[in-house]
């Protein structure tokens, strides 16, 4: 017997229906901000499964601090994921929150199975930042000449400037993995 379930149509991020709740802002600002928002969203559900995954599997003499240093990054990742969904309802759009859906919509690239070198996942966690970070900007921009000024602080206060930190923090953890003095 074949499955006789129906497979959703499928829809771009922030496409769902819209609630139209009391904010002051243009029907096209709420949507545009959670087709923003949710690309933003399934972006970082990838990056917090990608420091989780690298937590786990961190090997090497560095261990005991990367392991701590990336499950803190996983939680405050986590944490923006709530931030950004609870945004994007508050505007009266529909999260993307089903691992499937997440995954046709987010851009940063699937790492391999297995175990990779700490350089290698150190390089992965700052290219999906990269991409995190760029649509954020982007986000910015849009958010702000729509006047969606609680969209622009979310994605200024906490995504932007927390992406940035995570950075900085990979980013010198990469520099002293290669450094010669090793």
């Amino acid at each position: 017997m074949g499955d006789t379930r129906r497979k959703a149509p499928s829809r771009a991020a922030g496409e769902r229906a819209m609630r139209a709740f009391p904010l002051a802002l243009a029907p096209y600002a709420t949507s545009q901000s959670c087709r923003l928002l949710n690309r933003i969203l399934a972006d970082s559900t990838i990056l917090y499964n990608l420091y989780k995954k690298h937590h786990w599997l961190v090997r090497g003499p560095d261990f005991y601090e990367m392991h701590l240093l990336l499950d803190k990054h996983a939680e405050e990742q986590l944490k923006i994921i709530d931030l950004v969904g609870q945004r994007i309802h508050s505007l009266g759009g529909v999260a993307v929150a089903d691992p499937r859906h997440v995954a046709e919509v987010a851009t940063v690239p699937r790492p391999p199975d297995g175990v990779e070198q700490v350089p290698a996942m150190l390089s992965r966690l700052l290219e999906a930042h990269d991409i995190v970070i760029g649509k954020v900007r982007e986000a910015i921009g849009n958010t702000a000449a729509t006047r969606d000024d609680g969209t622009t602080d979310l994605l200024l206060g906490e995504v932007l400037r927390t992406n940035e930190l995570h950075v900085w923090f990979v980013a010198e953890h990469l520099v002293n993995l290669s450094s010669p003095q090793r």
